[in-house]
């Protein structure tokens, strides 16, 4: 009897089909462990800082094609945190080529590293934009770059990264924070004070009446301020001597504390400090009654848009935008021709907070944005975050442009202020800039744009 040997052929096929599938799973398997090893050490690396060893660790793994979106990412963010801004952004582009879509979470986390880095040049202005663009990220994760930024060297830079963290409730939290009621500058000592008045928390209260007797009168001053606000009124009346005292640091510090305690007492005082010798303190005078949102502030404003100083006269302009005031558009619409381009440029400021149609400052804008001096051009770039989206994007977007840094600067800051996720392609070519400053606010525009909650 003959024995047919072919379903011995097959199964022996088919044992070697087997073996092989075996033997690469077996390769895939030993192969999958080392890659997630070496994701892990990249990972670890960046963590501590270590972005060049970052970049070493990940190069095998992009050429292997392993968890290649989250490789990516700790690549572009080594890169940008080296200061490698333009290498980090063609990295994200070929993630979001992979991926066929922008990854907004990507994009936020990128724009907030490469403001990062900036925190540490060497030149005062640049340090202070990156704080700056941090300042425009409503978030409690920005607190602790905020925290280092308070061993900054400089007594202005301190301060304003005080300022950032006294508007974030983790950053009113802050031990650090709060230990910089210590620092040697009165400045840095009175923006904590504000921000620790503003937690609205009374066991704070202990912390702060030691500043009373601070050797700084300004100080002693934000120190009043901060416990009327957290109750303790009855130290309206060293708030109050304060806006009455000869030395004028002093007394505009406590007129322009008034417009954050919202109390209508301050009306009668402000309205006092419009008079005063000084441009100074009036022009603070002014500002406090945009911030007091009270009706009485208008009537007192409005004599002000015809005072002797420029400066005097923007503020109130600013400041009866602020307060929604329908009687000042009328006066604010003669101010578009004032002889003094700064005030023309607050009147287009005043007139948009009121929601006036763009028409109405179309050509003021136009000439302000035409002008030959630089600081002009800002000044129509900050009055244009004042506006509606639809209206100011096309002129931020040529200021964007402008072949000086400090307009540039306003202008990516106003379209993040007003703009939504449509203006993220203008600022993502402004983060190409040559300007480390212009890069830092464009970064700080889309960052503050992504935290904001989409609309349904």
């Amino acid at each position: 009897m003959r024995i047919s040997r072919t379903p011995f052929k097959n199964l022996g096929w088919l044992m070697f089909v087997v073996l092989t599938l075996l033997l690469g799973l077996g390769i895939a398997s030993g192969a999958e462990p080392q890659a997630s090893r070496g994701f892990a050490e990249a990972r670890k690396a960046f963590v501590n800082g270590e972005y060049e060893r970052t970049l070493e660790l990940v190069e095998p793994l992009i050429q292997a094609q392993t968890s290649l979106s989250q490789v990516r990412r700790l690549k572009l963010l080594s890169l940008v945190r080296l200061g490698k801004t333009q290498e980090g952004l063609a990295e994200y582009e070929r993630l979001s080529k992979e991926l066929g879509r922008e990854n907004e979470e990507v994009l936020r986390e990128m724009a907030i590293n490469i403001i990062l880095p900036v925190r540490t040049d060497m030149r005062d202005q640049f340090r202070g934009a990156a704080y700056t663009a941090l300042k425009e990220i409503h978030s409690d994760e920005i607190v602790p770059y905020f925290e280092d930024g308070l061993s900054d060297g400089t007594g202005m830079i301190r301060a304003l990264v005080a300022e950032g963290l006294g508007r974030l409730p983790a950053g009113q939290r802050s031990k650090r924070f709060r230990e910089a009621l210590q620092d040697r500058a009165g400045l840095v000592r009175v923006a904590v004070l504000k921000g620790l008045g503003r937690s609205g928390n009374k066991a704070l209260i202990p912390l702060i009446t030691p500043l009373l007797h601070d050797e700084q009168k300004v100080v002693q001053v934000a120190a009043a301020g901060a416990l009327f606000m957290l109750g303790r009124t009855e130290y309206w009346d060293r708030i109050q001597k304060a806006t009455e005292v000869q030395e004028g640091y002093e007394r505009g510090s406590a007129l322009r504390l008034l417009g954050d305690l919202g109390d209508p007492r301050a009306i009668p005082l402000l309205a006092r400090g419009l008079r005063d010798r000084q441009p100074s303190i009036r022009a603070a005078a002014a500002a406090s009654l945009g911030k007091l949102n009270l009706p009485e502030s208008v009537s007192a404003l409005l004599p002000v848009l015809s005072e002797r100083m420029p400066a005097v006269r923007s503020v109130a302009a600013v400041s009866l935008g602020k307060l929604k005031a329908e009687e000042a558009i009328s006066p604010l619409t003669e101010a578009l021709q004032d002889p003094n381009p700064g005030v023309r440029a607050a009147a287009v400021a005043g007139l948009l907070r009121l929601n006036s149609p763009y028409r109405v400052v179309a050509s003021t804008v136009r000439e302000l944005v035409q002008s030959k001096n630089p600081g002009l051009r800002s000044s129509a770039a900050k009055a244009l975050s004042n506006g509606r989206s639809r209206d100011v994007v096309g002129a931020l977007t040529l200021l964007l442009h402008d072949p000086t840094p400090r307009p540039r600067i306003t202008a990516a800051r106003s379209l993040g202020r007003v703009g939504g996720r449509d203006v993220i392609p203008q600022l993502k070519q402004a983060l190409r800039d040559s300007n480390e400053a212009v890069r830092a606010t464009a970064a700080g525009a889309i960052a503050r744009i992504l935290s904001q909650i989409p609309e349904a």
